[in-house]
């Protein structure tokens, strides 16, 4: 799969006590190597997580120096949640091609169950929720360019889906985003709270197969016509 770079890429400054300056916002330095720099931590963090993630892999997959990589991003945190921006664009490029299907709402949101749900219970995913409440005291600023540049998104497509179903007569909502919330929500159940609090390591096909029927079954009940 390409990786794509996403606009509107920043660093944040810190003070000499380690707190950010919400106000002190500025541009990331892309030279040559940038692409470069966040294709090689794209491959590390997808492999070992956030935590399991070190500088040292990371330069060496990128095939730069520590000294370029911290030149790029001086804060693991910041390289990561640039990382996990981009991964949400391609996200969204997938949601785009699954929800402008004209087929039948069932199939769409099948397919639609299973890319959420495997997006939720990958290493990578379980890293960005627990990172960002890990660091949502100090940090709140990360957790809301996620938000605003992965699930927010998703979230405003599958509305966008729905408005067009009701249009249809394919779906019977009257509010769109509780439903689109609904759904995805849903399409966790008790997988990915599991796997988040360590309960479990993996999950099987048959698993996640119920998990997605469920979804599907229990919001067309609802919205159905």
């Amino acid at each position: 799969m390409p990786f794509a770079l996403c606009d509107g890429c920043f660093v944040y400054n810190f003070s000499a006590n380690g707190v950010h300056n919400m106000n002190d916002v500025s541009p990331i330095k892309r030279g040559r190597k940038f692409d470069q720099v966040l294709e090689g931590a794209r491959a590390v963090f997808m492999a070992d997580g956030y935590e399991g993630a070190s500088v040292d892999n990371i330069a060496r997959a990128a095939g730069v120096s520590k000294a370029t990589l911290y030149s790029y991003f001086p804060d693991k945190r910041l390289l990561f949640m640039e990382v996990a921006k981009c991964e949400c664009g391609l996200q969204i490029e997938e949601a785009d091609a699954i929800l402008s299907d004209d087929s039948d709402p069932r199939e769409v949101l099948c397919v639609a169950a299973e890319r959420m749900l495997g997006f939720f219970l990958s290493d990578f995913g379980q890293s960005i929720f627990r990172m960002c409440v890990a660091e949502s005291d100090r940090f709140p600023e990360l957790g809301r360019e996620f938000y605003e540049t992965g699930p927010k998104l998703f979230r405003e497509r599958m509305v966008e889906y729905m408005r067009c179903a009701v249009a249809d007569g394919e779906l019977a909502i009257d509010d769109l985003e509780l439903a689109a919330d609904q759904f995805a929500e849903l399409c966790k159940a008790n997988l990915f709270p599991e796997m988040v609090f360590g309960i479990r390591k993996t999950t099987t096909a048959a698993e996640r197969k119920r998990v997605i029927d469920g979804a599907v079954e229990t919001f067309m009940a609802r919205y159905g016509v």
